[in-house]
Order: structure tokens, then sequence, then C-alpha cells
């Protein structure tokens, strides 16, 4: 199965498994604790391209929240997932938080929760 998906608004479909794969690139190093972070350049790439993948998947999932039904457990989640990705965009690196890292980091677990909410509603209902 492709993990490439198209909602019903009928746009060009995102592809999951690229951004999937730049989360892994920053996320994987935390299962290890002695990795090293990613080299400043790639770093900055990185940082650049999940906030790219950010932007399209929150535009998508905006304009599908009205198909889920008003006061269920799913909208009210992925409400809160869209404030916290809108949150974490807008937020700057801070030393106390881990610096470009740690804000990278934080970019990337919030696209990753994006793709499992977008996974769920390009799902037929059962």
């Amino acid at each position: 199965m492709s993990d490439t998906r198209e909602m019903a608004s009928g746009t060009a479909p995102l592809d999951l498994a690229t951004m999937r794969e730049a989360v892994d690139r920053l996320l994987d190093p935390d299962a290890v604790p002695d990795a090293l972070p990613p080299v400043r350049e790639e770093l900055v790439t990185l940082t650049l391209q999940i906030r790219g993948h950010l932007q399209l998947i929150l535009s998508e999932l905006e304009q599908s929240i009205g198909r889920l039904q008003p006061g269920s457990v799913c909208r009210y989640t992925l409400r809160q997932c869209l404030w916290e990705a809108h949150s974490r965009l807008e937020a700057q690196p801070s030393s106390r938080y881990g610096g470009e890292v740690g804000h990278a980091r934080r970019l990337a677990r919030v696209l990753r929760a994006l793709c499992e909410h977008y996974e769920q509603m390009a799902q037929p209902p059962s």
C-alpha cells in the first residue's frame, strides 16, 4: 500500500512517507541516548522541510475538519493537535528547551501526530 493519500478536498495527495522520513531523521536519535544531533546545515534543512510539511498538512486537515461530527472525540483531538502545530510553528528556538534541535524535534513530533490524524481521516468510514 502506498503512503501517499488524497483527502476528499480533491487536492494532490500528500506524501506521508516523505514527511515521516524527515520526522525519523530528527526523532530517531531519541532512541539512542549517545546519538549526536544533526549538524547545523542538516538541522536547518530538516527544520525548513518539516515546517513546509506542517503547512501543507495543516491546510488539508483544516479544510477537512468540518467532515467530523461536532462534539466527537476525533474532532476535539484534531483541533487540539492543529492548535499545537500552529503554536509550534510560531515558537522560536530557546536554549531553555533544547535550542534549535529541541525546537526541530517538537515540530517533528507534531508533524508525526498530524500524519496519523490525516491517515485516519483519509480512510473511508466503516
